[in-house]
């Protein structure tokens, strides 16, 4: 095989349901950001909490943005919130991601949990779909959440699935501040 180099943007893909998705996504960002890179990560199902992911933008600024326009978790942990307020914020956040996109002002763009908002009905695939075929050349593209669509996973240059061994959640322990949020 005969290598190249190239000067593109590529499409990642984050998936499965072992934990580390995000956190991938973060170290990818960090790298990017250390060469100054305009990154922009936005949260389609994290809601308003305080999270780990804010404190280190604050730090990295002007590089990396965030965006938490979720409501928390669908249907999972409590959450009483009616289906049509996931809805709008993740149509909402979906509108920002392809402005953002397009907007010429970021190397990087991360749709953090965008698959969940995928496998909720929040957003649509096809939407998704075409998004990703009218990125720009050089926007680096990144896609993070459990349930993958194999439509977005056949259009991703790499696809990376988080899998699960053992997690202590299943022991009923609930996550914990600087280590899962």
């Amino acid at each position: 095989m005969k290598f190249k180099q190239i000067d593109k943007g590529l499409v990642h893909v984050y998936t499965g349901d072992g934990k580390g998705k995000t956190t991938a996504a973060l170290g990818l960002a960090v790298r990017a950001v250390s060469y100054k890179k305009k990154v922009l990560i936005i949260q389609f199902i994290k809601g308003p909490w305080r999270s780990g992911e804010l404190d280190l933008v604050r730090k990295l600024k002007p590089y990396l943005q965030i965006k938490s326009l979720g409501q928390g978790f669908v249907k999972i942990l409590g959450d009483k919130k009616p289906f049509a307020v996931h809805k709008k914020a993740a149509q909402q956040a979906f509108i920002l991601a392809k402005k953002s996109i397009k907007s010429g002002k970021f190397d990087m763009v991360i749709l953090d949990e965008i698959n969940v908002s995928l496998k909720e009905r929040l957003i649509s695939t096809d939407e998704v779909v075409k998004l990703i075929g009218s990125k720009p050349e050089k926007v680096e593209l990144v896609l993070t959440g459990r349930y993958a669509p194999a439509k977005i996973i056949k259009l991703a240059d790499y696809v990376s699935e988080v899998k699960m061994v053992k997690h202590p959640f299943n022991r009923g322990i609930l996550a914990r501040s600087s280590i899962d949020y």
